[in-house]
């Protein structure tokens, strides 16, 4: 299975990010969408599984959960904004994915892959533009994208 992953797109869809979108399974959006019509145009590649960040607070945004535990492929995702907020990785959880700090980073280690897609949305500093692509298989990897 074949995952886009996107965080902070604060209201930009970048065009060069569309062509990452297409073929996957699923996309995943780590908050900080910025406005509901980015999830409507991502809903046209993929089921879209989405949570709120800090900048979303716009009424049609407000409905989306802060945290969200989905099961995709047999594996267990746990999607948060700021890690800092997390606790304890759910048991079970073998992905969790987390936005916010616009820095893109994937770590392993413990049996849990945490994944931060970076920013797609508008640059902020010299941090790159970038995205991710997840895939859960007999094994679970990810691959930070810069566009």
């Amino acid at each position: 299975m074949n995952i886009a992953v996107l965080s902070d797109t604060h209201g930009l869809l970048r065009p060069e990010v569309l062509p990452h979108l297409a073929g996957v399974d699923a996309i995943l959006h780590a908050g900080d969408v910025g406005d509901a019509a980015i999830l409507n145009r991502l809903a046209a590649f993929a089921p879209v599984y989405a949570i709120r960040g800090n900048v979303d607070t716009a009424p049609e945004l407000l409905t989306l959960p802060e945290a969200l535990l989905v099961e995709l492929g047999g594996v267990f995702i746990f999607m948060l904004h700021d890690l800092k907020t997390l606790d304890a990785v759910p048991h079970g959880v073998r992905v969790v994915i987390s936005g916010h700090s616009h820095q893109p980073r994937t770590t392993d280690g413990g049996g849990v892959l945490h994944l931060n897609p970076g920013s797609c949305g508008p640059r902020r500093f010299s941090l790159p533009v970038s995205l991710a692509r997840l895939h859960l298989g007999t094994e679970v990897t990810a691959r930070l994208i810069s566009v």
